[in-house]
């Protein structure tokens, strides 16, 4: 047997801070309002010479030096995103020949906020049947670009950034401290896809549209989504809240990741928890608080981290890593 080990990971942010009170200026809001209902004080926003590619080549190379491993030992490169370049090619391939990585394959994968823990799945699932040996996973997203900027219910919630793990297929070795990825649990429910979707796209208006979403109706499934399917991942290893290290959600609403790790029994501080900086970066939200809390020393190896995320479709998974 073998496991898809995580060699390292790195991240990119813009350098464009917008805070609460800037939004202000520019929609009915206020800083007290905005962080009372998602915890969010500030978020990055993509100059307008970046894109969901820059951010993912940034993040990519960050986690490659972290890895200690070059261009030619990357054989699959996997992006998940919501906002791609283009409608093809897929990011991926641009991100593939930019860092000059030659060898197998690439492609982009597409479950909105979900789409890092499904991206983590599928890599995970190519590694260990021998279709890849190293795997550059990659959750990067320019949101920016598709977000209503008179729709105060979503221009506070979203923002841009990128992050990324190089996995690596290895010997399980020990069932229990074996590192790499244990289980992975996804789900989808496509009735929801009414609740937060993008009112545009080349097949219906042609055009990229915006984002629209029913807030209350998010909130209301999300809790419950998300420690069901925990609660499967636990079923299938053994483990239980109390195993856990550190626990890394989605990043969409601070009250979201709250109510989850209570519902879950997880102790606060084991929770990771970057939405107040970063804002929902959808799929680059997890990577993008992996590799904070890997930076600043919270995350070690040999840590047993769980990973979950709920997005748009609906869509939502979580993933078992001992690190």
């Amino acid at each position: 047997m073998t496991r898809s080990v995580v060699l390292g990971c790195g991240s990119y942010l813009p350098q464009n801070v917008v805070t609460n009170d800037d939004l202000a200026l520019r929609v009915d809001t206020s800083d007290e309002w905005i962080q009372q209902r998602t915890g969010i004080r500030e978020r990055r926003i993509a100059a307008a010479d970046e894109t969901t590619s820059t951010l993912g080549i940034a993040a990519a190379r960050r986690a490659m030096a972290a890895a200690g491993i070059s261009a030619a030992d990357i054989d699959l490169v996997l992006v998940a995103t919501s906002t791609p370049d283009s409608t093809f090619p897929a990011t991926a391939v641009i991100i593939q020949a930019e860092l000059g990585i030659e060898r197998g394959f690439a492609f982009d994968l597409q479950a909105v906020c979900s789409g890092f823990v499904y991206a983590v799945t599928t890599a995970d699932a190519l590694l260990q049947t021998g279709q890849a040996t190293r795997a550059l996973v990659i959750g990067a997203e320019t949101f920016s670009r598709i977000i209503d900027w008179e729709d105060r219910t979503t221009c506070v919630l979203f923002a841009d950034g990128a992050g990324a793990v190089v996995l690596e297929a290895q010997p399980a070795g020990d069932i229990k401290t074996g590192r790499g990825v244990i289980a992975s649990r996804l789900r989808a429910d496509g009735r929801h896809r009414s609740k937060l979707f993008v009112d545009g796209g080349p097949s219906t208006t042609g055009t990229v549209g915006h984002l629209r979403m029913e807030g209350r109706e998010v909130f209301k499934h999300a809790v419950g989504m998300v420690t069901d399917v925990i609660e499967d991942v636990f079923a299938a290893t053994g483990y239980t809240a109390d195993d856990i290290d550190w626990f890394v959600p989605h990043q969409a609403n601070r009250r979201i990741i709250d109510a989850s790790a209570r519902k879950l029994g997880i102790d606060p501080e084991k929770v990771v928890v970057t939405v107040d900086r970063h804002g929902n970066t959808s799929a680059a939200s997890i990577p993008l608080a992996l590799d904070v809390a890997v930076c600043d020393g919270r995350i070690k190896r040999g840590d047993l981290v769980l990973i979950e995320a709920m997005g748009g479709g609906f869509t939502w998974g979580a993933s078992l890593i001992r690190w």
